[in-house]
């Protein structure tokens, strides 16, 4: 795996950059995550804070809950970090921001008791007509 990781809203107006390989990687089915990002499940990678800058941009922050803070961008909307009091030390970033979303491989699932009953991950794709 490459040693720096970038990504970008779908803007383009914040970029960023993570360097080493990331603690964890995993998909979070939590309702917070659903409604934040407008998706049935959000994909994080969890990188130590210090391995993580902004390069061009500043986004937008909102404090969801008690100790969580999320950032987008201001311009297009797109969802691109959190941050936790339960996890201090971590960014965990949006895996689908990144410019190579592939070169991660989620390896657990968060809150996967508030999965939504029709959701299933296919082990591989499905045939377009």
């Amino acid at each position: 795996m490459a040693t720096e990781l970038a990504g970008r809203c779908l803007c383009g107006a914040i970029r960023y950059v993570a360097a080493g390989a990331p603690l964890w990687v995993a998909h979070c089915h939590c309702e917070s995550c659903r409604r934040a990002t407008g998706a049935p499940l959000a994909t994080y990678a969890g990188f130590a804070a210090e391995s993580f800058a902004w390069t061009s941009g500043e986004p937008a922050s909102f404090a969801s809950s008690s100790g969580v803070l999320r950032t987008f961008c201001g311009r297009c909307g797109t969802s691109l970090t959190y941050q936790g009091a339960r996890w201090p030390g971590e960014v965990h970033v949006l895996v689908a921001t990144l410019d190579r979303p592939d070169a991660l491989t989620p390896r657990g699932e968060a809150f996967a008791e508030e999965r939504l009953a029709w959701l299933r991950l296919a082990p591989e794709p499905v045939a377009e007509d």
